[in-house]
C-alpha cells in the first residue's frame, strides 16, 4: 500500500497508462462521506418508476449551460422507464440531496456534451450509473495524470460532486461526499449487460449489499 501523509491508504484504482477520456464505456460508482444515508431510505412500493434513465430521457431536465440546476417542474416519465410488476417491489424514497443527486446526473450531458447516460441508480448512500464517452474519432491518447483535468471521467465526476455539494450548502442541507470515487472500464458486451443488471436490481438486493454498513 502507498504512504501519504504518514497513513497508508488504498492505492488509486485508476488503470495506470489508460487515457480516461478516450471513446468507451465507464461504471461509476460514488459514495457519500462515511458512508451515511443522505439520499433516502429504501422502501417497500406498489407504485414505483424506476430510475434508470438513459440518455434520451434527459429532455425533462433543466437546462443551462453553466451550472447544474435542480427540475422544479413536475417529471414525465419517459417512454424507456422499465415497467415493473407492483408487487412488493424496492425502491429509494429521495430526500430533498436525493432528488438533486439524481438531477444532476441526468443534466451531465448538457455539461459535457460527449458523454452519453446509460443504466444508473441512486441508493441511500452511492450513486451507480454508466457513462459513455462518445468520442468514436478520437486519435490522440493522454494516459491518466496527476494534477488538473479536463474533458475526461476525473472532470465529469468532480463537476458532478460539486455540483451537488454547492447546492448542499446553499440550502442549509448536510450532506458530504467520499473524497474518491470508484471505476471501472467496460470492456465488452457481457459485462456491460452484466453491470446494467446489477445497477437495476440494487434496491431487491439493498439488504445484503456492501455499500449497506446497517447489515
Amino acid at each position: 500500500m502507498d504512504k501519504f501523509k504518514n497513513k497508508y491508504r488504498i492505492p488509486t484504482n485508476r488503470l495506470k497508462g489508460y487515457d480516461y477520456g478516450s471513446h468507451g464505456l465507464y461504471f461509476v460508482t460514488i459514495c457519500t462521506k462515511e458512508k451515511i444515508h443522505y439520499f433516502g431510505t429504501i422502501v417497500e412500493t406498489h407504485d414505483y418508476a424506476s430510475q434508470n434513465n438513459k440518455s434520451n430521457s434527459l429532455n425533462n431536465c433543466k437546462s443551462n449551460t453553466n451550472n447544474f440546476e435542480p427540475n422544479n417542474n413536475k417529471q414525465i416519465e419517459p417512454d424507456n422507464y422499465k415497467q415493473i410488476e407492483p408487487d412488493n417491489y424496492l425502491a429509494l424514497r429521495e430526500t430533498e440531496i436525493g432528488k438533486i443527486a439524481r438531477e444532476f446526473w441526468q443534466q451531465i450531458p448538457q455539461h459535457f456534451p460527449f458523454v452519453e447516460l446509460d443504466e444508473f441508480i441512486v441508493m441511500p448512500n452511492h450513486v451507480h450509473g454508466i457513462l459513455f464517452f462518445n468520442k468514436p474519432n478520437q486519435s490522440d491518447w493522454n494516459p491518466n495524470t496527476f494534477g488538473k483535468q479536463s474533458q475526461n471521467l476525473a472532470s465529469v465526476i468532480r463537476a458532478y460532486k460539486a455540483s451537488v455539494k454547492r447546492f448542499a450548502n446553499q440550502n442549509n442541507i448536510e450532506f458530504e461526499w467520499q473524497s474518491r470515487y470508484h471505476d471501472r472500464i467496460i470492456r465488452d458486451f457481457n459485462e456491460f449487460s452484466n453491470i446494467q443488471e446489477y445497477i437495476s436490481n440494487n434496491p431487491q438486493k439493498w439488504a445484503n449489499d456492501e455499500y449497506n454498513i446497517t447489515n
